[in-house]
C-alpha cells in the first residue's frame, strides 16, 4: 500500500484513540472526580490547575451548560461578596454559552474560571445562610414581630401591625435602631464578612451600623428610664 496514506491512517487512529481517552461517563465516577478538581483548584485561587481541568471536561464533551451552573454555584459559595463581579461573570458565561454554543464558548468558560480562580476568595455568604437555615429549621418557628408585619387592613393596625416601624430612609444615614430579628435571636450574627476583597469595605460599613444602633437604643433607654 501507499506508505503515505499508511502513515495517515495510523496518525488517525491514534488521535482517535487519544480522544477516546478523554471521554468518560457523565453519570460516572470520573465525571465527579473532575468537577470535583476543578472546583477545589479555583478554591484553592490556582488558575493554572482550573484550567487544565475545565479543557479536560469540555474536551471530554461535558455539557458547558453544567460547567456553567458550577462556576454560578462557586462564584457564591466560595467568593461572595470578596468580589461581588464574580457572580455577574459566571451568569455571562451561560449566556453566552446560549448565544454562541460550542465550541467557540470555550474561551468564555475558560475566561471565567480563569477569574474565579483569581478571585480573592469568601466563603461568608454560604456560612451566614448555613447558619440561618440551622435556625429556621428549628421546631418552633418564631413569628415576624408586629413592628415588621404588612398592616393592608383597619382591622390589622388595630392589632399593632407595624407598630413601631421605623424608616430607615427617614433616620440619619438611612439607619434606624430598629431590631429586624425575632425577640430570641436578638444580637445573633449570620454574616461575618471577612477582611478580603470588597468584604473589607462591607466589614467597616457594618460594623459603624451595629455601633451607630447601639448608641441609639442606649440613648433611647436612658431616655426612657429617666424621671418624667
Amino acid at each position: 500500500g501507499d506508505p503515505v496514506s499508511a502513515r495517515l491512517d495510523a496518525a488517525l487512529v491514534a488521535d482517535v484513540m487519544q480522544r477516546r481517552a478523554l471521554v468518560y461517563d457523565k453519570d460516572g465516577e470520573e465525571h465527579y472526580n473532575l468537577i470535583s478538581a476543578l472546583h477545589k483548584s479555583m478554591r484553592n485561587s490556582d488558575p493554572d490547575a482550573a484550567v487544565y481541568w475545565l479543557a479536560r471536561m469540555v474536551e471530554a464533551g461535558e455539557d458547558p451548560l453544567y460547567i456553567a451552573r458550577r462556576l454560578i454555584r462557586f462564584a457564591s459559595e466560595d467568593i461572595g461578596n470578596a468580589d461581588p463581579q464574580a457572580l455577574a461573570l459566571a451568569v455571562a458565561v451561560k449566556e453566552a454559552v446560549h448565544f454562541i454554543g460550542m465550541p467557540e464558548a470555550n474561551t468564555a468558560l475558560a475566561q471565567a474560571t480563569v477569574y474565579l480562580a483569581a478571585a480573592p476568595k469568601s466563603n461568608a455568604v454560604y456560612t451566614a445562610y448555613s447558619r440561618a437555615a440551622t435556625d429556621a429549621h428549628r421546631e418552633v418557628a418564631d413569628p415576624v414581630p408586629l413592628h415588621l408585619r404588612n398592616a393592608p387592613t383597619r382591622l390589622m393596625t388595630e392589632l399593632g401591625y407595624g407598630k413601631g416601624y421605623r424608616y430607615a430612609h427617614d433616620e440619619p444615614e438611612a439607619v434606624s435602631a430598629m431590631d429586624c430579628l425575632p425577640t430570641s435571636l436578638r444580637g445573633r450574627q449570620y454574616y461575618v464578612p471577612t477582611t478580603r476583597g470588597f468584604e473589607k469595605e462591607l466589614d467597616r460599613r457594618l460594623s459603624a451600623w451595629r455601633n451607630l444602633k447601639t448608641r441609639r437604643r442606649e440613648n433611647a433607654k436612658n431616655q426612657d428610664d429617666s424621671p418624667s
